[in-house]
């Protein structure tokens, strides 16, 4: 079964410095039929204004996942970790016992969009840690595994049996994925069109998948979106 979760669907926020897109109930916005899908807690889609962003907060007991879209993200946390992050960046921040951390848009004239995604860890107080990918010359054609509990094939390793890949296919190429028994499957488009088992997702859309195994994954037109693979 595929239900689709719509972009226009999705709650929304507009703070002047921030405009956010909420797959999922978050901060002022709350639909109890939408509150997350197994370990998926989080997908907001926000675009940052110029020097603006996220000061430095806490966390615990999540794993946090942030795909830069466009622009620049300034990083920093308690951990003593910085970077700048950059279109086709990853990453992956758990949380565990309690770690503080700011992300604030690196560019004085240019907006950054981004996803930042949250999920259940499978276990709490985890020691806090923090690792980053890019994945901005990853190839088109197939799914790259950005993260994974294992760490397999060089993916971010994240404290949730959960695999997320990336896809990146040009017009009318597609991808196969095969969920295990039990398994669910959550697609987001990041841009472009595409087609899942027959149903049509544009940039923003989502999949929700279940009970389903077999996933033919087919661009419309070029397409980027992540796959998430849950138990």
């Amino acid at each position: 079964m595929i239900t689709l979760r719509k972009s226009d669907e999705r709650g929304q926020a507009d703070h002047g410095w921030l405009d956010a897109r909420h797959t999922f109930s978050f901060a002022d916005y709350y639909d109890p039929a939408h509150t997350g899908f197994r370990a998926l807690r989080v997908i907001n889609e926000d675009r940052v204004a110029p020097k603006m962003g996220f000061g430095m907060h806490p966390h615990r007991d999540m794993e946090i996942i942030t795909y830069v879209i466009d622009g620049a993200l300034q990083h920093r946390d308690s951990m003593g970790h910085t970077a700048v992050m950059r279109a086709g960046d990853v990453q992956r921040i758990s949380a565990g016992t309690g770690v503080q951390h700011s992300e604030i848009n690196a560019s004085a004239t240019e907006p950054v969009h981004l996803l930042q995604i949250w999920l259940h860890p499978d276990h709490k107080n985890a020691k806090p840690a923090y690792a980053e990918k890019s994945f901005a010359q990853a190839g088109k054609g197939r799914l790259h595994l950005v993260a994974s509990k294992s760490g397999r094939d060089g993916s971010l390793t994240i404290n949730q049996d959960t695999d997320l890949y990336l896809g990146k296919l040009a017009a009318g190429d597609f991808a196969k994925h095969q969920l295990g028994a039990g398994r669910h499957g959550w697609v987001q488009v990041i841009t472009g069109d595409l087609d899942v088992n027959g149903e049509t997702l544009h940039a923003g859309d989502a999949a929700q998948i279940s009970d389903e195994t077999a996933l033919r994954l087919t661009a419309k037109q070029p397409v980027d979106f992540l796959l998430f693979d849950l138990n």
